[in-house]
């Protein structure tokens, strides 16, 4: 089994990927807007502004991989499964953890960039290192150096 985080956006999906893909070191390996979707049966018209939002994108980081997509907004006569506008993530914090405090630092000061630190990296009682802090796209992220022991 395997967890794979899967990050909403709005509107900025394409930039945040690629900025992930630089910061972590990993690979687009897929991605596709809304207008280059195969039409369907019964689906409504998308507006031409929505048409270069990323419907899907999979970023591959070693043996990890982050997905993500663009929030649509409600669309007429559909249900808010798939859509009904971007909110900002609650109730969750993608966990990184790392092998070295000047690792740790790295990655934090670059989530940090734009964004904003809810907990300064820092030393704890269980790591030489770990910070909390949500990125300028709206993902909160806690970056951890993983303890030997």
């Amino acid at each position: 089994m395997q967890f794979i985080p899967y990050l909403n956006f709005d509107g900025n999906c394409a930039e945040a990927m690629a900025f992930y893909a630089k910061l972590f070191g990993g690979q687009i390996v897929h991605q596709m807007t809304f207008g280059e979707m195969p039409a369907s049966e019964g689906m409504p018209p998308l507006p031409d502004a929505l048409k270069s939002c990323l419907m899907h994108a999979h970023l591959q980081i070693g043996a990890q991989t982050l997905m993500g997509s663009d929030a649509l907004p409600a669309m007429p006569g559909q249900s808010d499964a798939c859509g009904g506008g971007y909110q900002k993530p609650q109730g969750l914090w993608v966990s990184i953890s790392v092998d070295t405090v000047a690792e740790g630092q790295r990655v934090f000061d670059g989530l940090a960039e734009g964004g904003q630190a809810t907990m300064p990296f820092t030393q704890t009682f269980w790591s030489p290192g770990f910070g909390m802090v949500t990125d300028r796209f709206g993902t909160p992220w806690m970056v951890n150096v993983a303890t030997q022991g």
